[in-house]
């Protein structure tokens, strides 16, 4: 079946309609009508008129009530929603369910925001200055909310960027990926099922880049969420309004560092799966592994039979494990950094050639050069680097040395080689004994350096979209 969005922007009109079509076999699921700068400019009148009248706000209660609504509602559609996402981004159906089932636990953490996150005291009575006085904090709405999202998880990563913006009393636009719009669409449909006005959740399509541009940097935007390209999420900021606070979030190049003593039984499946998940369409993705010299013929072999087995196919099949990328042009991207690494000296253990115009196989590198365009840059397809190393300060060494910084791993039975990892990894985040890839929404996510700013996850994003206003009561009471 097919599903046609109309412009979810109160008021505007469609300048067109874009085509929404299948990763895996090209064919059309869906279509959502674009808006042009006129729409913008609607939608971002709307959000600011919504914001600047108080007597509009929705209540907290209000706000819980149709959270847990729309998270309902999403529990009824599971499978539906989890069928459709695979079919619009290409991640695996068993992978799909995975995605539902925390964006759906997701919607419920942001309503329950509302029940634990708050202002504070703030001492006084304490010196002649602040006697006779009371103070505390009271948080409020930072005001209008834009979000531009990506496509590898279209559902989840809309609820992080709309959930929390709902749950604080911020009106919100949400541009989705041109490529994953639908599940964006769904969600914003299912808001407004569960009771929310249609002005403080409005989604778009542009018609172009500059379309884009205009409504993050307006001057009515007072919180930007970005998920994308660090190229792009870089330029944006540079040019948003004065006083328009951002959070950014880019990709990394996810290295694990496996040491002497590491359970190798336990260790690799891990790594496989994390490497393997959706294409490596991941921004936390393993890619780059190193290993002790002794152990990499050994380590990368076992990881490339892993891949070998693993199914690849038709995202909405119970079987599959590895779907497609999200464009033909991105097969032959990766295709041509793993034929250079290969003429650069590296040994090709598994893959290494399309299997069609749209899926790509588990492919495993040894000792890619350092130099090889895959060893300086994200993946961002099933490909895992393995590198060896002849002790842990040189792999430590080699790990830092890019400009990405998001989360890292470590495997060892050593509680003195975790915690020197844990210490000298150039990380937002480590991981022991696990994958890069390991999240909860309720942690904070980041990347550093030229990874993103500022830091994700459900709550640290609701902080974000609220201020702490302070109230100073004087009373001779006091």
């Amino acid at each position: 079946m097919t599903e046609n969005y109309p412009v979810m922007i109160a008021g505007a009109n469609s300048s067109g309609t874009h085509d929404v079509t299948s990763p895996y076999d090209g064919s059309t699921i869906g279509s959502v009508e674009i808006a042009n700068a006129e729409a913008i400019e609607q939608a971002l009148d709307t959000a600011d008129r919504l914001y600047r009248n108080r007597d509009l706000w929705l209540s907290g209660g209000r706000r819980v009530e149709i959270l847990e609504k729309a998270a309902s509602l999403m529990q009824e559609r599971f499978e539906y929603l989890a069928v459709e996402a695979a079919r619009e981004g290409g991640k695996p159906l068993m992978d799909s369910r995975v995605e539902v089932a925390r964006a759906i636990d997701g919607v419920r953490n942001c309503a329950e925001l509302l029940r634990h996150e708050s202002g504070q005291e703030i001492a006084m009575g304490i010196n002649p200055a602040s006697s006779g006085r009371l103070a505390f904090t009271h948080r409020e709405a930072i005001g209008v909310v834009v979000a531009i999202s990506a496509f590898n998880h279209p559902l989840n990563l809309i609820v992080h960027q709309v959930g929390p913006a709902i749950a604080s009393g911020c009106p919100v636009i949400v541009k989705p990926a041109g490529d994953t719009p639908l599940s964006c669409m769904r969600f914003i449909s299912i808001l407004r099922e569960a009771g929310l006005p249609e002005e403080w959740a409005q989604a778009c399509v542009v018609d172009d880049n500059a379309t884009a541009e205009k409504l993050a940097c307006d001057h009515r935007v007072a919180f930007f969420s970005f998920i994308g390209s660090g190229k792009v999420g870089w330029m944006l900021r540079s040019k948003l309004a004065a006083g328009t606070r951002c959070a950014l979030e880019h990709g990394g190049v996810a290295p694990v560092i496996i040491a002497n003593d590491a359970d190798l039984d336990d260790a690799l499946p891990l790594i496989a799966k994390a490497g393997f998940y959706h294409a490596g369409q991941v921004c936390v993705s393993v890619q780059r592994v190193y290993v002790p010299a002794d152990q990499a013929e050994q380590i990368s072999s076992r990881i490339a039979e892993m891949g070998k087995a693993m199914t690849v196919g038709d995202p909405t099949l119970e079987s599959t494990e590895i779907g497609p990328l999200i464009r033909p042009a991105e097969i032959q991207r990766v295709n041509k950094w793993v034929n250079d690494a290969v003429k650069d000296g590296a040994r090709l253990l598994s893959g290494g050639r399309p299997l069609s115009d749209t899926c790509y196989p588990a492919t495993v590198l040894l000792d890619p050069p350092d130099s090889s365009i895959i060893s300086q840059n994200e993946i961002f397809g099933p490909v895992i680097c393995v590198y060896s190393y002849n002790n842990l300060d040189e792999a430590i060494q080699r790990a830092n040395a890019l400009p990405y910084s998001f989360q890292s791993a470590v495997f060892t039975a050593s509680l003195d080689i975790a915690m020197k990892a844990y210490n000298r990894l150039d990380a937002s985040a480590v991981m022991v004994n696990d994958h890069t890839a390991f999240r909860v929404d309720w942690m904070p996510f980041a990347g550093r350096r030229v990874s993103g700013y500022g830091t994700g996850g459900i709550p640290y994003t609701y902080r974000d979209m609220t201020v702490e206003k302070l109230l100073v009561i004087r009373s001779k009471e006091i």
